[in-house]
């Protein structure tokens, strides 16, 4: 019986080879402390989130009275220019050992966010709320990411990170489900909704800094310390990065599928319904998909996602009616679990356990600053081809990037199998 080949961080998984187990600790439904608390947080702070985000297009749009290229380009600069602070954080904090301090500030800049779009007379005021926002976001990912790799064993990578994007989306669940009641209540007052949003992120902050817990490191010698070097990562991770920096490209800012929503016939105060159904899907799929991800490969979950991208982006080309609207924000939502958490997932068993947050950071940063000419492009194709465009060219690049993901997987396990069958000889 051939033996199934998994890579991991620093070795390859040959029958025989047998991982060293972390410290033993209280867990939680399962989950160690870290991973536990981290999901709490997510949702808290993806609560305030959702509860601006499904409203900033409309806003934009319908307030202010902004163009689809102008949305696009406020959305790609918020991404990309923000996404360019994910790198740096997560070569900080494999640097200096800090990773609890950096989601602090994170998780309060992106809090203090808020204000500014709830004060907003112009769409400048909403780029530099969205700026801020990201900001936070570029620095606290990396090394949250890193915490939740450190607090769990390898083989359950895959569960550990599907439950953090669970409780992420399950808090992008209740942040429209709230704001859906605040319009109705409040006859569609945007401002409110904004304001309002601060509460669960200070919530956020308080948890992280009363229940996260630090694994302290010596920091490494500065020969060994990690520096921002493409070569320290192998043709594996380079890649991959290629792949999703491509897929990228493609995946246009979510702002696009709302305005495609409102212009299809969803009336504006269901917009958030709408995003609640693709949330609700995203949640209720991410931990399956991370459990069938560890016992199946992560590879063959990823590979269709991608395929399913392709093909609910031909869908949203092609769409003519609302019900057909809602079916594809739930297969969104699908998408969602079947990729997000999975990809660093398999991103973990493929670089060195030295650069965890600096890998994962310039993952964040690559696929982050491809936003930028993303949502762009998805603005330009609106307005000067014709919104199906849009999600035509969506769908033709995540076409391509599963067809070369597929020759990333073909390759990895001739090279696996090559490794195993050396380590066998040798014993």
């Amino acid at each position: 019986m051939t033996p199934t080949l998994e890579p991991r961080v620093g070795v390859f998984l040959c029958p025989h080879i047998e991982e060293a187990p972390l410290e033993k600790e209280k867990t939680y439904f399962g989950f160690s402390r870290n991973v536990f608390v981290t999901g709490l947080v997510s949702f808290f702070m993806d609560v305030s989130s959702e509860m601006i985000y499904p409203l900033v297009p409309l806003f934009l749009a319908n307030v202010l009275g902004v163009n689809k290229s102008m949305i696009g380009l406020i959305e790609g600069l918020a991404e990309s220019t923000a996404s360019l602070l994910k790198v740096f954080s997560g070569w900080f904090s494999d640097r200096h050992g800090q990773r609890k301090g950096l989601m602090v500030i994170g998780y309060t800049i992106s809090t203090l966010s808020r204000p500014i779009i709830a004060l907003a007379g112009a769409w400048q005021h909403v780029l530099a709320s969205r700026f801020t926002d990201r900001v936070g976001k570029g620095i606290r990912t990396a090394p949250r990411d890193a915490i939740i790799a450190e607090s769990a064993q390898t083989t359950h990578l895959g569960r550990a990170f599907s439950f953090h994007r669970s409780m992420d989306t399950l808090g992008a669940v209740v942040g429209p489900a709230i704001t859906l009641s605040l319009l109705g209540l409040f006859s569609n007052d945007y401002r409110l909704v904004f304001w309002l949003s601060m509460i669960p992120g200070v919530i956020a902050v308080a948890l992280i800094i009363l229940f996260v817990k630090e694994k302290k490191k010596r920091p490494a010698p500065h020969a060994e310390r990690p520096t921002l070097r493409w070569r320290h990562f192998d043709w594996k991770v380079k890649f991959f990065l290629i792949i999703a920096t491509l897929f990228a490209l493609g995946n246009s800012s979510d702002a696009f599928l709302i305005l495609r929503a409102e212009q299809i016939g969803i009336p504006t105060v269901m917009i958030p319904a709408v995003y609640l159904v693709f949330n609700l899907v995203y949640s209720l799929s991410a931990i399956p998909a991370g459990m069938a991800a560890d016992r199946f490969g992560r590879k063959r979950i990823i590979l269709l996602g991608f395929v399913l991208f392709a093909g609910l982006y031909y869908g949203f080309a092609v769409a003519r009616n609302t019900e057909t609207i809602w079916l594809l924000f739930g297969l969104y939502g699908l998408f969602m679990g079947f990729t997000e958490g999975i990809q660093k997932a398999f991103l973990a068993t493929i670089i060195p356990p030295d650069f965890k947050a600096t890998a994962f950071g310039v993952y964040a940063a690559t696929v982050g600053l491809a936003m930028f000419p993303a949502s762009l492009i998805g603005g330009v194709l609106w307005d000067r081809v014709s919104p199906a465009a849009t999600f035509y060219f969506g769908a033709a690049t995540a076409s391509l990037s599963a067809l070369l993901f597929f020759i990333l997987m073909c390759s990895m396990g001739r090279t696996n199998k090559s490794r195993c069958i050396l380590h066998e000889v040798r014993t």
